[in-house]
């Protein structure tokens, strides 16, 4: 049966891959795994029937028979334990690019999600300067870690995995700030990432909902 997920119909992201539908979208691209997309509008996430899907009322949602996830990570995470192509198959490297997956959510995105929250929320407040500089510096701190443990290598862990996917999708939400720059190996790394066919496509479907939604 082929799995269907949730999307915005009017994503705030502007078709700039940065919506979080994009990371499920890019691991079904990845395991060439056929899907339809159910596009809601922001009332429609909170009703009755999408939230029996996801008790949050946000998106994406994935659905597979009788199954029902929420959360990307939740979702990513059973795509590549259910298809080849994302996870090593020895044990161990499977296990290390799980664990990938769950420092890119919670040790890294945590304090880009902070960023962005400053940024859109606070701006007319008399700290709002201090608080974004500390935001800015606790992300170079965490940025400063990954870029040293990334080295030269491609990937975080030999070959592409779903700890890169889910990696390079947080990381490109801090492009617009101008810190990744400051790292040349990270940006070179979300490059590759994004030059990937399978994320290419996965841009190319979101992109389409956005220019549908806004008539262009």
């Amino acid at each position: 049966m082929k799995p269907t997920i949730t999307a915005f119909k009017q994503s705030p992201d502007r078709g700039r891959g940065l919506a979080r539908d994009m990371r499920v979208r890019w691991a079904l691209e990845e395991v060439s795994l056929p899907y339809d997309v159910q596009l809601l509008t922001f009332p429609e996430m909170k009703a009755p029937a999408h939230l029996a899907r996801h008790p949050f009322g946000q998106i994406p949602t994935y659905e597979e028979g009788d199954l029902v996830l929420f959360e990307t990570g939740g979702i990513v995470l059973h795509i590549a334990q259910s298809h080849p192509g994302l996870l090593p198959d020895d044990a161990n490297g499977r296990a290390r690019a799980i664990t990938w997956m769950f420092a890119a959510l919670s040790t890294v995105e945590q304090s880009i999600v902070e960023l962005q929250w400053v940024m859109f929320t606070e701006r007319d407040k008399s700290w709002y300067e201090e608080r974004l500089a500390m935001v800015h510096d606790r992300i170079r701190a965490r940025l400063a870690e990954l870029s040293q443990r990334l080295g030269d290598a491609d990937w975080l862990d030999g070959a592409f995995s779903a700890g890169d996917l889910m990696m390079a999708s947080v990381l490109l939400r801090v492009r617009g700030s101008g810190l990744l720059d400051e790292y040349p190996n990270l940006a070179a790394y979300v490059a590759r990432a994004e030059a990937r066919p399978a994320y290419q496509r996965a841009f190319a479907e979101q992109l389409a909902v956005f220019h549908a939604a806004s008539g262009g």
